[in-house]
């Protein structure tokens, strides 16, 4: 009797099992397939990706070009994608060989060796013709394919101004919490977080990825037949394109004169001087892409105020030109310094207001700052925003329910005075005039000021960009050409200060430019920055001064005098972008 009931228990028991056993695979077969656990793990999907193969084409984000269409940050073009099956088919090589011009041996070595589906030719797969495209496709190949891909470039131009995407989910719960409640983006998606990846990131979000999958058994041999299924975004114009105004041969240039010269710190821009559309952009120090923001290199210099010493004697001279000051037939004692108490280390003997000017001498312009302040205590600032040395630059303005968008996320605008109550100070005057105690202007605020006096005086905000475009190429916004807001300067008084510019090159300060193949009109400038010595070396320009074509500035910041590298890249980039425009 003990054993019977030590039987029934036993089988009880195995009983309880079993059909724990049938409710669990119940469970996970029939009831919760799509929602498993409290990580709701959808088991379907779980066991396709586990025998699916599959070939990205486009992670979905949208990418960058120049104002030719040429790609910045990656390239978009048909290539040969092969999947791995191919090995044990007797698929027509020789066909596909021909077409491509790849020699059949080198596509059969790559399939053998395959153990995923590839893009021939690795990161950088071979760029097909639209009628190799088609050529290919029509021949209906399984497991041959000639698709549109995205194609990351091996070293992106422009990096700063470019800017980085990254994973940032507190950012991203902030930006886009409405789309990540709806799953339009996930936690992991990578965001712009500097530059024109964060201007416009909304812009270039991705949509989904693009690409080719097909089943595998355990082996890796194709389930199903040998169909493979191409799966996108529903939506046909996505991922976008941010076409911007870089000519990417000029910023090319570019990098490689401040890069071969040894810059440390420092950077060029380049303005279209027609429309100030930056032609070209350099930051130094460049990018650590790692961890960019463990050191200075993760800051765009060329955006930020820095101390601009004799180059703001333009501020001082369009003052002086527009006020009726006392210049004509007056002489000034430039052996003495800009306080007019010792001599100078500097001697250049009596000069007028031009000479002064070409000749960069301090006391003139520190003198005639305290005569004008008299009349008007607030011309520097006023003429400083005449100029646009000292308000937003960079193109702004509304972009469908975007308010006060900004092409310059990071920049930041310069300033006169630091206090005040200098403006009463005779020796704060006087530093001033000269671009010295607390004066901070970006570089590229100068260069749009050397734009503006080329072009006659008419202020106009910098673009970076100039189209959004769809996947087709069709326009999603394009960006207007913009005036800067405020009063500008006079036709004569742009007039008077070229003539000026001028005069730097043919007699003063640029005098070694003169030989340049492109006549060039100019502001040097020598900035104190009151660090063990260091000064922030700076040259400003346009050219050619019979049709004005570019705004250039080039500026070595926080370097030796003796070390300085400003006129040497100076040089350097006119003869190229003379070369280049002769060759075009």
């Amino acid at each position: 009797m003990k054993i019977k009931r030590r039987a029934i228990s036993i089988i009880t028991i195995i009983m309880i099992i079993f059909m724990g056993l049938i409710g669990r695979l119940a469970q996970i077969q029939l009831i919760q397939t799509e929602s498993f656990s409290k990580h709701h793990v959808n088991l379907i999907e779980a066991s396709i990706k586990q025998r699916t193969q599959s070939i990205v084409l486009d992670d979905g984000r949208g990418r960058f070009t120049d104002r030719n269409g040429e790609a910045i940050t990656n390239d978009y073009y048909p290539s040969l994608v092969l999947f791995p099956f191919l090995k044990d088919m007797d698929w027509p090589s020789a066909k596909i060989a021909k077409i491509t011009g790849i020699p059949e041996q080198y596509l059969l070595a790559e399939v053998n060796q395959a153990k995923a589906p590839f893009a021939y030719g690795g990161k950088h797969p071979i760029k097909l013709t639209e009628e190799q495209q088609k050529q290919i496709n029509d021949l209906k190949i399984p497991g041959v394919f000639a698709l549109y891909q995205q194609v990351y470039t091996n070293q992106i131009v422009a990096r700063h101004l470019i800017g980085l995407v990254r994973q940032n989910k507190e950012l991203i719960e902030k930006r886009y919490k409405e789309k990540l409640e709806i799953g339009l983006v996930s936690a992991d998606t990578e965001i712009g977080i500097t530059g024109l990846e964060r201007a416009f990131d909304e812009f270039l979000l991705p949509e989904g990825e693009s690409k080719l999958l097909y089943h595998v058994d355990q082996l890796g041999g194709p389930l199903f037949g040998l169909e493979v299924k191409y799966t996108a975004p529903a939506n046909p114009y996505y991922p976008t394109s941010i076409k911007t105004t870089l000519n990417k041969p000029l910023q090319v240039i570019a990098e490689q004169a401040i890069d071969n010269m040894g810059m440390k710190k420092g950077g060029l821009v380049l303005l279209d001087v027609e429309t100030s559309d930056v032609l070209a952009i350099v930051s130094r120090p460049q990018m650590n892409e790692e961890n960019p923001f463990a050191d200075a290199g993760g800051v765009n210099e060329m955006i930020q105020p820095q101390i601009p010493g004799s180059v703001f004697k333009i501020v001082t001279a369009a003052a002086v030109l527009e006020n009726d000051a006392k210049i004509r037939g007056r002489r000034f004692n430039c052996n003495l310094n800009l306080y007019g108490e010792v001599r100078t280390d500097r001697e250049l003997g009596s000069l007028n207001f031009e000479e002064s000017f070409a000749q960069s001498c301090n006391y003139t312009f520190a003198k005639l700052a305290e005569e004008i302040t008299v009349q008007n205590p607030t011309y520097m600032e006023d003429y400083a925003e005449k100029l646009g040395l000292i308000s937003r630059v960079g193109w702004h303005g509304d972009v469908f329910h975007f308010n006060h968008f900004m092409q310059f996320p990071e920049e930041r605008v310069g300033r006169v005075w630091g206090d005040e109550k200098d403006k009463n100070v005779k020796k704060a005057i006087n530093q001033t005039a000269i671009g010295q105690k607390e004066v901070r202007v970006s570089p590229l605020a100068v260069a749009n000021m050397m734009a503006t006096i080329a072009r006659g005086g008419q202020k106009k905000q910098v673009r970076a960009v100039s189209e959004v475009q769809y996947k087709n190429g069709t326009t999603l916004f394009a960006f207007p050409k913009q005036t800067l807001q405020g009063e500008g300067l006079s036709s004569y008084t742009s007039e008077q200060l070229q003539n000026l510019l001028k005069s730097v090159v043919q007699s003063g300060t640029g005098e070694r430019f003169k030989t340049l193949p492109y006549t060039v009109a100019g502001k040097s400038g020598t900035a104190e920055t009151g660090r063990n010595g260091l000064v922030n070396k700076w040259f400003a320009a346009y050219f050619p001064v019979e049709q004005p074509k570019y705004a250039l500035v080039i500026v070595d910041l926080d370097v030796k005098e003796s070390e300085a590298k400003t006129n040497d890249i100076v040089e350097i980039v006119i003869k190229k972008l003379y070369e280049w425009d002769t060759k075009k």
